[in-house]
């Protein structure tokens, strides 16, 4: 994966109105630009690329959200793995290990989030940075099936977000989405 490639498609994204997003866009350019190895799992200063999905659901009323384990984070995704050709496949991969969903095929899923956020340290992790890139996918159906490394899947409507606590940024990248209409 070629990290000019993935500052290209950083480039493209215009977070309007969304300060957060708009600063950790900058710090994953200057990771990309200032990094040699900037999606490998094993780089703690700063840390690494990392990627999530947001899935709509075949109605695209709800999305799907995943309790990671350790984390208590809602959102599916993770680290970007050698075999990943272009970077939204890391997502999609990510999407279908940790919830078994089945998605739509997309060529080009649109990349709608950018987050950057602290990874606490554990025995074998210093602390460090996840400079997380979040895609919109589409699943064909709501089966899913959790993996071990997540606590709970569940669908999620929009009046549902207080419920389940979403942070500000997966609210905006949300509505992000949102916007670009359907896929």
């Amino acid at each position: 994966m070629e990290p000019a490639a993935v500052a290209r498609l950083l480039e493209g994204f215009h977070p309007d109105g969304d300060g957060e997003a708009a600063k950790s866009r900058e710090l994953v350019l200057a990771l990309l630009e200032s990094s040699e190895a900037p999606f490998s799992r094993r780089q703690f200063n700063p840390g690494h690329v990392t990627c999530s999905g947001l899935v709509f659901s075949p109605a695209r009323d709800r999305i799907l959200l995943v309790l990671h384990r350790r984390l208590q984070r809602w959102l599916p995704g993770g680290h970007v793995e050698p075999d990943d050709e272009a970077i939204a496949d890391a997502g999609r991969r990510e999407v279908i290990e940790e919830t078994g969903a089945m998605l739509s095929a997309d060529p080009a899923p649109r990349l709608v989030g950018v987050d950057v956020h602290a990874i606490p340290r554990r025995r074998d992790e210093a602390f460090h940075l996840h400079h997380d890139l979040t895609f919109r996918f589409q699943a064909t159906s709501e089966a899913f099936a959790a993996c071990e490394e997540v606590r709970e899947v569940t669908w999620c409507a929009a009046a549902e977000f207080d419920r389940y606590q979403l942070p500000g940024n997966l609210r905006r990248t949300y509505a992000r989405a949102l916007s670009d209409g359907p896929r």
